[in-house]
């Protein structure tokens, strides 16, 4: 590994590395999805929306960040394993007490989300059954699609076709970002060295760097996420009671 590990990485060591252990940007986007859900409710709920944001920055924010760590460090933290290993399970925890309350308050049906949830954080992010859930169309599905669903029926405890094509929507989103990403995390974290030249028509050149490569998809995955986010506070603050 060359370089930082990600755009939104701080140098190695400390608290830093929670800091990148966190993935702010991609944890806000996803935060972000279960408000973009939640808000195609007539009227937000603001206590119902609290529980479904807490568990899911418990759940994906922290749990599956750790245990992604765990298994083969791609962000090359400094963490213990065993520190690794106590904040997945105690923020995996965390968020089974916060969804069974807001079960008890929206609808028992919420239990199947965190049945979904508890297996595909951790069958994602070890890569459970030789990495079968380790795949472009799951990741959509975790950090977009599934999210925007919940944080909907946290709302309201129902379904409704518009609430399916809003989640559709960000799990969309969430495999442009996927795109985007794969190839970005490649250039940091296992290519050594890039080499060769763009030769334009009037006989110009211009060579090709792990940075060039780099620009493009990373500039528009850092508007990316700020966009989802911006968008997500925007369609609360419509929804927002009174």
């Amino acid at each position: 590994m060359s370089g930082r590990p990600a755009f939104y990485a701080l140098a190695p060591g400390g608290w830093r590395d929670y800091w990148t252990l966190l993935h702010p940007p991609y944890t806000l986007w996803h935060l972000g999805t279960v408000a973009i859900g939640a808000s195609v409710a007539g009227t937000i709920r603001p206590l119902f929306l609290g529980l479904a944001l807490a568990a899911f920055f418990l759940a994906v924010g922290v749990g599956a960040h750790a245990l992604d760590e765990l298994h083969g460090r791609p962000l090359g933290t400094q963490i213990p394993g065993y520190v690794l290993a106590g904040l997945a399970i105690a923020s995996l925890g965390g968020a089974l007490v916060i969804g069974v309350a807001g079960a008890s308050m929206v609808s028992w049906w919420g239990l199947a989300f965190m049945a979904v949830g508890g297996f595909l954080v951790p069958a994602y992010n070890l890569e459970w059954f030789g990495g079968r859930f380790h795949t472009d169309l799951w990741f959509a599905v975790m950090w977009g699609g599934f999210p925007a669903l919940a944080g909907g029926f946290s709302q309201t405890a129902t379904i409704e076709g518009r609430l399916v094509l809003v989640s559709a929507a960000c799990g969309l989103l969430a495999a442009a970002q996927r795109r985007l990403s794969t190839p970005v995390r490649r250039l940091r974290r296992t290519v050594t060295t890039v080499e060769g030249t763009i030769t334009f028509h009037d006989g110009t050149t211009e060579p090709i760097t792990a940075a060039s490569l780099r620009d493009a998809p990373e500039s528009a995955l850092r508007h990316l996420w700020i966009a989802v986010v911006v968008l997500a506070i925007g369609l609360v603050a419509a929804r927002w009671p009174g």
